[in-house]
């Protein structure tokens, strides 16, 4: 009988590469974009050198610019963040685990995740004037529909054999809920938690550039309007930096509330 190799095939998305791929490959993107400002291609109006971006993002740190624009910028996201968090999981819970929560909470969440959150920012300004409750209510409302919705998503994919196992040990719904449903629940939740760090980011910026004389949004939109590009794309990095900071706070929380699962 003739020997039969098997060979061990891995599809792509199973390969790993070493994370110095990823540096290399923005590295050389960087690089690519400095040339091009240095032949003159295209004027440094409408796109500065990497070198000239760093250049204006040092000096406006130097003068004190970004950590003002970023404390404003970082309380009403953090604020709204933790807040339209709390609320969403709270209600994603509710309308899980109960028949009457679900019948009366889902059909009225489904009803309000589509408008675009930002168009509702003059209204709450008419009721809670222009001040920072407007802007941080605005962030906290975008964050709560993709937390509520992914946690009741979460809950109800919970195995219901674990939850039968766990009746059959007389366990109350405080236990069944910490035990089995919340730890279930966990992967879902954190999808949601990273998809509203993105939302609660452009909310920001679009509240800052309306309705805000300090912040990132606002100072993007100064620089915008007396064409000084250098510093504009500055505060673009510094709203890219805030967003790297939500993603890898988020992924290490991840893996210490959720140890079991594969990353």
């Amino acid at each position: 009988m003739a020997d039969v190799k098997i060979k061990n095939h891995m599809y792509p998305w199973q390969k790993t590469y070493p994370s110095w791929i990823s540096l290399l490959s923005i590295s050389l993107l960087i690089l690519l974009w400095q040339l091009v400002c240095l032949s003159d291609v295209v004027s440094a109006l409408f796109l500065p050198s990497p070198l000239q971006i760093l250049t204006a993002l040092w000096s406006m740190i130097l003068d004190g610019e970004i950590a003002r624009s970023l404390a404003a910028s970082l309380y009403r996201i953090i604020l709204g963040f933790l807040l339209g968090s709390l609320l969403g999981l709270v209600i994603g819970l509710l309308t899980g685990t109960s028949a009457l929560s679900d019948r009366i909470g889902t059909p009225l969440v489904n009803i309000f995740y589509p408008i675009p959150k930002i168009a509702l920012l003059p209204l709450f300004i008419l009721w809670l004037g222009i001040g920072e409750l407007s802007k941080v209510t605005i962030i906290a409302l975008g964050v709560f529909f993709p937390v509520a919705m992914n946690t009741h998503s979460g809950v109800k994919n919970v195995d219901p054999l674990f939850i039968k196992v766990a009746v059959s040990f007389n366990s109350d719904w405080g236990k069944t809920m910490k035990s089995v449903v919340l730890p279930g629940a966990l992967p879902m939740i954190f999808t949601g938690l990273r998809l509203a760090a993105g939302t609660s980011l452009l909310l920001l910026v679009s509240a800052e550039m309306i309705a805000a004389q300090e912040g990132i949004g606002a100072l993007i939109l100064h620089y915008g309007d007396l064409m000084i590009t250098d510093r504009l794309m500055a505060g673009i990095i510094v709203l890219s930096a805030i967003g790297l900071f939500f993603n890898f706070a988020l992924q290490y929380m991840e893996r210490k509330v959720i140890p079991w699962k594969n990353f």
